[in-house]
Parts: structure tokens; sequence; C-alpha cells
């Protein structure tokens, strides 16, 4: 340092104001330097230093380094002041060890330190953190046994603690003592109450309280009209919400960006309210903001989960007027509606003005249109799909080969299902529990008995864990061929793993006994179905 070279011998003031300016600029890697070069110069370090440096710590998010400051400190003797325990308690609540935090709490009061108000709002706060209410409750009700005076701000931590939990009884006894007290809340304690009556639906409740902060002459803030504003939306109030925008706008206050409805309509959308969702965005548009492709989307997806690919493509429409160029997702959503209603042709009609467009398609659009021909039960089409897919240089997903083989097998197509399974399986490509359930199935139909037992046999070795829908497929299988004393020991086996049955299989393999006359045998799964049920 330039006081060495000066031949100045810097004393235990000197190093401090340097550690001092260093931790609080939150340089602790100099402020460590500093203090390794104090203690060899045979400066000792003092409650200063350590004050320092276990609030640089605390600030600095480093509550492990601080703690063992602590420590280190206490072991030489000296007692930090109050900032540095309520730092270092800070510091470990947003960690999520308020119990740390507390035996420190304790020790500062053993030591002679009375906490402060910034000390009991810290452990609050980490009590409510860590859904530790009891705890926070009782460090409460104890501030006035020690003369502190509960502020709004420890009012608002008790409260907001209750509220996000929805106890609001709980909230309101605190916020009505609170006002008996003769503090005045805030617009954080009104924000709070609100956005929980909103989240409740109790928006009568909420309006009251809004009600009640303007009469007060508390002004309500962005976060009281966007909770009001989200409250009503989904309430599917929206004369009230236009008032709220309205009222925002009037007031000078922001109003919702297209963000905060997007929130809102892809909510509403994904409950299947998406007549609401159109009336929040028909708002949107109202009130002069422009909706941008994830709006569109939401909204076409929206349509589409309810069925109606009229309404669906008419916001598509809607979309490109707009002169919002639809992606991959737009496309996607839409080909996804028409395959699951049953509208393939339209769904492929989509799927080719998307190639036209240069949008590119993803791994899923190609899953959706297969799997929409197979269900179709156009098998034709749907491997030339998959041809044009391999020679796309499209990256193929284990759900490809899962809908390509489950669809030759539906479509009776089990000899190119299995040809194709074999060649997979010379690729060393990993499969899943449900592919191969499903081709122990088909090389059953297609008379593979000794393949499919060595298929099942397989999966314990390739890492799987056969499931119930595993032993049902062997066992439904062997019973149609007679082999019941083989798929009795199936069973056993299935129990033995710890692989619990279902009562769909057990009722399933009753009915095939009957079937086949076997009273004595299906006698023997009904105990055990009942076995199933009540025990």
């Amino acid at each position: 340092m330039k006081w060495c070279r000066t031949g100045v011998v810097p004393n235990v003031v000197t190093y401090n104001s340097i550690v001092h300016a260093l931790c609080k600029a939150r340089a602790m890697g100099k402020a460590e330097l500093v203090l390794g070069q104090m203690v060899d110069s045979g400066v000792q370090p003092d409650e200063v230093t350590y004050n320092a440096m276990i609030h640089g710590y605390s600030t600095s998010v480093r509550w492990k380094e601080a703690a063992k400051m602590f420590r280190e400190m206490i072991s030489e003797g000296l007692i930090p002041d109050i900032v540095t325990f309520t730092s270092l308690m800070n510091s470990l609540c947003k960690h999520q060890r308020s119990k740390e935090a507390a035996e420190i709490f304790h020790y500062m009061t053993a030591k002679g330190h009375k906490p402060n108000i910034v000390s009991y709002s810290v452990l609050l706060h980490g009590y409510a953190t860590e859904g530790r209410l009891v705890e926070m409750n009782n460090l409460f009700h104890s501030m006035a046994d020690k003369g502190i005076v509960a502020n709004c701000h420890c009012f608002n931590i008790l409260i907001s603690a209750h509220a996000k939990r929805g106890m609001m009884d709980e909230a309101m006894l605190i916020f009505t003592e609170m006002r008996g007290k003769g503090v005045t809340p805030d617009v954080i304690t009104y924000a709070t109450v609100i956005a929980a009556f909103c989240r409740m639906g109790r928006l009568a409740d909420a309006m009251e309280k809004f009600s009640q902060m303007i009469s007060i002459g508390v002004g309500p803030n962005t976060a009281v009209y966007h909770s009001l504003i989200q409250g009503f939306c989904a309430h599917g109030d929206l004369v009230k919400v236009k008032e709220l925008v309205s009222e925002m706008m009037s007031k000078g206050i922001p109003r919702p960006n297209i963000t905060f409805f997007n929130s809102i309509i892809h909510s509403l959308c994904n409950e299947g309210r998406v007549m609401d969702a159109q009336d929040v965005f028909d708002l949107v548009i109202h009130i002069g903001d422009r909706p941008y492709t994830f709006t569109f989307n939401s909204l076409i997806d929206g349509y589409c989960l309810v069925g109606k690919m009229e309404k669906a493509f008419g916001v598509l429409d809607a979309m490109v007027s707009d002169g919002t160029e639809p992606d991959v997702v737009t496309y996607t959503t839409l080909v996804n509606g028409y395959c699951k209603s049953g509208k393939i042709d339209d769904g492929l009609i989509l799927f080719r003005e998307m190639l036209h467009k240069r949008v590119k398609p993803t791994t899923v659009t190609y899953n959706l249109v297969l799997d929409g021909l197979f269900h179709a039960g156009r098998s034709a089409a749907a491997k030339k799909m998959f041809l044009e897919m391999i020679d796309s240089g499209m990256t193929m997903s284990i759900a490809t080969y899962s809908i390509i083989l489950q669809g030759l097998i539906r479509n009776d197509c089990t000899d190119e299902a299995t040809t194709l399974f074999d060649k997979l399986v010379a690729i060393n490509l990993k499969f899943d529990i449900t592919i191969l359930n499903t081709m122990i199935d088909a090389l059953y139909k297609v008379q593979r008995r000794e393949e499919a037992n060595d298929l099942f046999a397989a999966i314990s070795t390739s890492g799987l864990v056969p499931n119930v829908s595993t032993y049902g497929v062997m066992i439904r299988n062997l019973l149609k061929e007679g082999s019941v004393e083989e798929a009795d020991t199936m069973f056993s086996s299935m129990e033995k793993s710890g692989c619990a049955s279902s009562s769909r299989l057990v009722n399933e393999i009753i009915r095939m006994l009957l079937q086949k006359g076997d009273i004595v045998k299906a006698g023997y799964y009904m105990q055990s179905e009942w076995h199933y049920h009540f025990t």
C-alpha cells in the first residue's frame, strides 16, 4: 500500500476507515485483503472493524461469512453494535434462517442491547416469510411489554403474512387493531388487503377498502388498481374495469399495459372462459393498446380449447389484418385445434400455408399432424408426412416415434410397426415404458410371443421399471391365448415387485376368466378385488 512505501505506519483508525469504505462499497474481496494486512502488521481489529465487516458481508448477501465473522468477534470478547446485530439478522432472514436470526436477537438482548423497531421488523418479516405465524404473533405482542410501539410497517408485515395465506379474518382483526392504536394504514396496507380480497373473489370487500383509503386521504397506487382490475376481469365485470382504467388515466396513474392484460387473457383462456377473455381483448383495443402475437395466440388457444374453430380462425384473420405476423405457435395451436376437433383437412391446409409463408414447423407441429392423420384412419398420408419430416431434417423425438408406432398399430399396420421398431432398436434408441408396452402388445398380435417376452424381460435391464400397464398387457395376452397359469404367475410377480394392481386390471382379469368359464379362478380374483377396496 502507498503508506508502506512512504514509511507511514497505519493505526487501527486508519485501517478501519479503509475497511469501512470498502465494505460500504460492497468490495468485500478488497476489504478482506486490507483486514489480512492489518492483522499481519500487528494491528488488532476492534469492534469498529468487525462491525464494518459483518455489515458488509450481510449487505453483500454473504450470510455465512457474516455469521463466521460474528462468531470470531464474540470469541475475541467484543460485542457488536445494534446495527451489526440487525444487519446480520436481516441477512439470515433473507436466506430463510429465521431460527438463527432469533438466536442472534436473544443474544443481543442478553448482552444489554435493547432491540429497536428495525430489529423487531426484521425478525417479524423473517418469521412471516417462512410461515412461522405463531412465533411472529408472539414476537409482535411482546413488543409492547418492551416499550416498543409498533409502527405501520410492523402491522403491514402481520397483515400481509395472514392475507397471503387467505386468513382474511385474522388479517382484518390486525387491521382493526392497527387503527384502534392510532396507526394510520398506508397505501401498502390497503394494497395488501385489497389484493387478497380480489384473489378470493370478495370484490365488495375490496371496493369497501378502496373507498375507505380514499376517504382518509391515502391515494391508490398502480398495485391497488391492478388488483381491482384483475379481480373484476376474473369476475367478468368489464364495465367496472373500464371505469377503473378511466379513473387511473384521469389521475395521471399509468394505466395497465398490454403485458398485464395478456396475463389475464391467458388465464381466462386456460380456465375455458374464452368469451370473458374476448371481452378483455376488446377492452384492450378500446383503451388504445395494440395486442401483440402472444395476445392473439392466447385467444386462439382459448377458442381451440373449447372447440370453437371458426372463432379461432377469425382471430387469425384479425391478427393478419392488424399487421401482426402469425408465428409457429399461432399455426401449431390452430393445427392442434383442427386435428383435435376431427377437421384434419383444415389442419393440413393451415400446415401447408405455414410452409408457404416460410414459418418453420417444430417437431410438435409435425407430431400433431401425424397424430391427427392416424386418428382419422389416414395412415398412408401419415406415413408420407413422416417421410417429409425426415427429408426436412427435422429432429425426431420419442413422442414422434410413439405416435408413429401407436398409429400404425391402431390402423392394422402392426407388421410395419414392428419393422420400424426393430430398426429403432438397431440404432440404440432409448424408449420410454409407454412405447415398450405398445410394442409388447403389438408383438403378441402378430404371434411373435417369444419376442414379446424377451422385450418384457429387457425392460428392467434397460433401466426402466414395468408399470401396471406393462403387466396388464402381458396378463391380457396370456389369458387370450389360454395361458392362465402363466397369467397367474405374472400377476404374482407384479405384486412381489411392489407394483400395485389397479381395480380396472383385476376387473378385466375377472371378466376374461368368466368368459372362459373358469369360475373358481375368477372367484379368487374377486377376493383380490374386495381386498383391494377394503384394506
